[in-house]
């Protein structure tokens, strides 16, 4: 057997609805859109959330929350994995990307105080949460806040 001389196997290759060819078509006449109306009609189809003229679901419902289109993503590092640096070193981003603690120097960092720390050092960072900056300086270390955002 060669590639030209192989077949799909039965019932793979389904042959597209004809509509509109005549009655002995079994989809003629109408096409099988049922009678007249807006669903019969080329070209128009009703909206998902639409209720027939009634005032749809979703204007009904009030208004709740806030999505804000540029969201601040930070990366999160917790006390705990600090752990692996030496005494003395000063922890940024760049050193927590080379030790692959965070993905990218794009986006701010935040230091959370899961864990504990027991090495004296000076941590660079965007925001520290509030149990993670005084976990840094009972431990002998110093916490630096990068930036305005």
């Amino acid at each position: 057997m060669q590639l030209h001389q192989i077949r799909s196997p039965f019932g793979s290759r389904k042959r597209k609805k004809i509509v509109g060819r005549g009655r002995g078509s079994g989809h003629g006449k109408r096409s099988g859109k049922g009678q007249k109306g807006q669903n019969a009609r080329a070209g128009r189809a009703v909206m998902a959330a639409y209720e027939g003229g009634q005032m749809r679901l979703l204007r009904r419902l009030p208004k709740v929350g806030f999505h804000s289109r540029w969201p601040h993503e930070y990366q999160i590092v917790n006390v705990e994995s600090l752990n692996r640096f030496n005494d003395g070193t000063t922890v940024n981003p760049e050193l927590l990307k080379t030790q692959k603690l965070i993905k990218t120097l794009g986006r701010p960092v935040k230091i959370l105080s899961d864990g504990s720390i027991t090495k004296k050092l000076t941590v660079i960072a965007h925001r520290f949460s509030k149990t993670a900056q005084e976990a840094i300086t009972k431990a002998g270390g110093k916490v630096q806040v990068i930036g305005n955002e």
